[in-house]
């Protein structure tokens, strides 16, 4: 049996609800992961390999990332920003196998939310290493710092979620979290998802302004470039997690 074409593979795995959401798609995977995703994906149909357990190939992804990160060198950096780019990839792959093979699973879901969490705390992590001169100084400590507010700012997310089933409710949609008791409030998040800052700390982004920096300090000699990027993370990663938080608080998401 030579299994399902790209085509009918693509109608299931990749439907309109999917492919059109207006969060929770990463600008990569929309500009051009899930143009390949569909045949890493039409390949993993055609082996025993289960959505989970492409879920925790994704996960080991992102663990080797930061770990390779934490290494010196321009080559580290690149190899880093490659296995964020196969990360992606895999966390694309799993949904579209999970819907092709109706193996969708709470469990999935989990292991996905894990895998968010494990592969940016690691990069911050990795990045603190990669700054420090001796181990451990101050950069060590802003690593395991912007890697904790990484993890705060998708625990408040996360969150909501429970608060709600807590309480009989179902979960938040994408239209609450757009609307705020205050109109001064909304403004204000929507100026601050404009400039798109919070981006820093993200796995992507983090990877590719990794290796920029990485350029610089090849070129300028030291490592001046990474240490800018470290602290920076630190600051974005703490000014996120308090604006995130207020703006969970002051919308329609709790209510």
């Amino acid at each position: 049996m030579s299994g399902p074409s790209v085509a009918e593979l693509r109608a299931v795995a990749q439907p309109h609800s999917t492919m059109e959401r207006n969060s929770g798609e990463h600008w990569a995977g929309v500009l051009y992961m899930r143009k390949l995703s569909i045949y890493v994906t039409w390949v993993l149909a055609k082996t025993p390999i289960t959505p989970n357990q492409t879920t925790w190939l994704m996960i080991l992804c992102g663990l080797a990332a930061g770990a390779v990160l934490a290494l010196p060198g321009l080559g580290a950096a690149v190899g880093a920003a490659l296995l964020v780019q196969v990360y992606l990839l895999l966390d694309c792959s799993d949904g579209e196998l999970a819907r092709w093979t109706r193996r969708t699973s709470i469990t999935g879901v989990y292991l996905d939310r894990v895998g968010h969490y494990f592969a940016e705390a690691a990069l911050l992590i990795g990045l603190g290493f990669r700054a420090s001169e001796t181990l451990p100084d101050w950069y060590t400590v802003a690593g395991f710092g912007a890697a904790l507010g990484a993890i705060l700012i998708k625990a408040e997310t996360d969150l909501v979620d429970v608060a709600r089933a807590r309480s009989g409710l179902v979960a938040a949609t994408e239209s609450s979290a757009e609307q705020f008791r205050s109109r001064g409030l909304g403004l204000a998040r929507k100026a601050a998802a404009a400039l798109k800052f919070h981006r820093v700390v993200q796995a992507v982004e983090l990877s590719l302004l990794v290796v920029v920096a990485a350029v610089w300090d090849l070129v300028s000699g030291g490592l001046a470039a990474t240490r800018v990027l470290a602290v920076a993370c630190v600051a974005v990663a703490a000014l996120q997690m308090v604006l995130h938080l207020v703006s969970i608080l002051a919308s329609r998401r709790l209510s």
